[in-house]
């Protein structure tokens, strides 16, 4: 093979494989961002989207980053033939590490890592629930963890559980918190303007995919709880998702029509976030929530449920409220308290910005994947053409 670089200044060759970015969403999102700000002096970035298709926007981000891309568009576990194309390109142009995002491509990356002989597997869970999948567990414990070099925990909370759950070695697994780009400011006015939010109304609410781990039943019925404290309160919630049906329903059934306004997926987001004087996240269980991230880059005040890896973001009165989950009276109550007291709402939105501009970019999450990346390479063995040593 014919080295793109002198020998010893090699990049090292990168291979994202994630099941597919169609929607754009959550860890997908995450490691799209990722692979394109890899520092391509260092490292040949290529992203594999095994399942669907990217979304035509992405698609020329990462062309237009530089980012090699191949798209294997499975239908289902069994078309093994599909993954010919990736197969052939790694043994053609080698791979020096391959760092897989989510449970699926954690399994493919792993089996291919070993028959393919790739020096560095990483794989990169991203938040579950536990939920007592047997076969999950044990597929983590004794293939996923046993092949990867490394297995990454987005929380404290999801490391402790890989290792005290399902039984696989600390010394495996590797802390990595999420971080965002930087976020754009936005203008809440016009989206008051628009649902006709009368300028010294409460707004509070939340963005994200209306699934059953999001709970945003409990912050609509927190919501009937506020209305007879705050009667020109407004509760917004972007996204969509299977819950939606349920969820208007529960608006009907509680009289909710004049306080609660599902306004399905947005492009505005920065503006939806400028309208809330309180951001929520009611769920019942989370990794390390890009969203919580968002509303401490918008420097909002927060209100979240205690679960997964929101704590390792806010503290409690500090960075914002937290609340037990599926807890409506909690959840009211400290939604209440800021909304009665602004100078702890102020106060409560800086911190969290200052911690999210510390700690939480994507910037930060680059630079530790990079040294991860340049520590795991320089550990493991050659690769069959002698690349590394």
């Amino acid at each position: 093979m014919t080295s793109r670089v002198p020998a010893d200044r090699r990049r090292i060759r990168v291979l994202t494989l994630v099941d597919g970015a169609t929607g754009f969403a959550g860890a997908e999102k995450l490691a799209v961002m990722v692979t394109k700000q890899l520092n391509p002096q260092r490292f040949d970035r290529i992203l594999c989207a095994t399942r669907g298709d990217l979304a035509p926007p992405i698609v020329s981000e990462l062309e237009s980053a530089g980012v090699e891309l191949v798209r294997l568009r499975r239908t289902s576990p069994l078309t093994i033939w599909a993954w010919w194309p990736l197969i052939s390109l790694i043994r053609r142009d080698g791979i020096d590490v391959i760092h897989a995002h989510k449970f699926g491509s954690n399994v493919w990356a792993t089996l291919i890592g070993a028959a393919l002989r790739i020096p560095v597997v990483i794989a990169h869970e991203h938040s579950w629930a536990y939920d007592g999948d047997r076969l999950r567990i044990l597929l983590d414990r004794e293939l996923i963890a046993r092949r990867a070099s490394a297995f990454l925990a987005v929380s404290a909370e999801d490391r402790h559980r890989m290792f005290a759950v399902e039984g696989i070695e600390p010394d495996k697994v590797r802390l990595m918190p999420n971080g965002i780009p930087d976020q754009p400011l936005g203008d809440g006015t016009t989206v008051r303007q628009e649902l006709g939010i009368p300028e010294r109304a409460p707004v509070i609410g939340s963005v994200g995919g209306l699934r059953p781990q999001k709970a945003y039943d409990v912050l609509i019925r927190a919501t009937a709880l506020l209305a007879a404290e705050f009667p020109q309160i407004r509760t917004v919630i972007a996204g969509r998702g299977t819950e939606e049906s349920s969820l208007r329903a529960l608006i009907a059934q509680q009289n909710l029509g004049a306080h609660v306004e599902l306004l399905g997926a947005r492009r505005d987001v920065p503006n939806i976030l400028a309208a809330l004087d309180v951001a929520v996240s009611s769920s019942v269980s989370e990794g390390s929530p890009l969203a919580v991230m968002e509303y401490m880059a918008a420097g909002k005040a927060i209100v979240a449920t205690r679960v997964g890896g929101v704590p390792d973001l806010i503290t409690d009165r500090i960075h914002g409220l937290l609340v037990e989950p599926r807890d409506v009276r909690g959840l009211a109550d400290a939604v209440g308290e800021l909304l009665r007291d602004a100078e702890l709402r102020a106060a409560v939105a800086a911190n969290a910005r200052e911690r999210q501009q510390r700690e939480f970019t994507l910037t930060v999450l680059v630079d530790r994947l990079e040294l991860l990346y340049e520590e795991l390479v320089r550990s493991g063995r050659h690769t069959r053409s002698g690349r590394f040593s």
